[in-house]
């Protein structure tokens, strides 16, 4: 696929802030439908690790004949850098760092103020207010959520979020992207934990009170709901997939805006604490070494 293939209403410019397992696949589900990608790291380290993470998944996704394309060109629309100034003629920037306020409040302003007046900034956050987060930036109308899905590529949700200042223009757009990139959008306005954490994070709480009082193994009750709801992956493999620190993190917030039946369980706080996060480290509610 080359650029001419680039479907109408993509940009043709796309930012990433943020190179690690959603920057890259967030960066890749770009360059798949001719978007040149720009990816901005802290260090040339960071910046390294990024570039060879995009370049294996495109690789693999030529393989396995996800897609029909040519990995040179592919990659020849890649960019890895660790300058904000870069992102001065993208029209449409995504930032994805970790789960952290202050981390993404400067960010967002570090990539707001290099981007053209029109252009577009987006935060893949997953449980963040949309709407605290736009409070600090001069253009919220600009802005709004954009929560991808692990794995980007392959997944065919992006759960769009919308702010009370997102202008209607934007949120058109920001439908029309997620079509042409082949994927379903599920829209909703700012609320904690918009539709996706709160429902995924509700239910792997309940499956982690039920290992900690014995009701069930983390493998039995993961079956239950594979089997029984036709779910893709049980609620304590996926927490093993995400990572059991990020889970805690959106529990922690959850539990602080919508009440105590978001706290989250000891046995989920003693599991970090051991550094046991899941698949990132090799153990969570299941071991990921074999």
């Amino acid at each position: 696929m080359s650029n001419s293939a680039l479907p109408a209403n993509l940009p043709a410019k796309v930012g990433v802030l943020g190179g690690g397992r959603m920057g890259a696949g967030i960066a890749h589900a770009f360059l798949i439908k001719g978007a040149d990608a720009l990816v901005v790291e802290r260090d040339e380290e960071s910046a390294e690790a990024a570039r060879e993470r995009v370049e294996s998944a495109a690789a693999k996704s030529i393989e396995r004949g996800a897609v029909d394309a040519n990995l040179d060109e592919m990659v020849s629309r890649l960019s890895v850098t660790v300058d904000y100034d870069d992102f001065a003629d993208r029209q449409l920037v995504i930032e994805a760092v970790p789960e952290d306020w202050d981390l993404k409040v400067t960010a967002l302003q570090g990539i707001e103020a290099r981007l053209a007046p029109d252009a577009y900034l987006a935060s893949n956050t997953s449980s963040l207010s949309v709407d605290g987060l736009a409070r600090e930036l001069k253009r919220p109308q600009n802005f709004l959520g954009l929560h991808f899905f692990n794995p980007v590529p392959a997944s065919t949700l992006i759960e769009v979020v919308l702010g009370k200042e997102t202008s209607a223009e934007l949120a058109a757009a920001a439908r029309g992207w997620t079509e042409a990139l082949g994927k379903t959008a599920v829209v909703v306005n700012d609320a904690p934990g918009f539709a996706s954490s709160r429902l995924g994070v509700a239910i792997a709480l309940e499956a982690m009170r039920m290992v900690e009082e014995g009701v069930a193994s983390a493998e039995d009750i993961d079956n239950a709901m594979v089997l029984g709801y036709k779910h893709p992956t049980g609620p304590l493999r996926t927490t093993d997939i995400v990572g059991l620190d990020v889970r805690l993190g959106i529990a922690e917030y959850l539990q602080s805006t919508l009440g105590d039946r978001f706290a989250p369980p000891q046995i989920l706080r003693d599991k970090v604490a051991r550094g046991e996060l899941g698949r990132k480290t090799g153990k969570g509610f299941f071991d990921w070494t074999a």
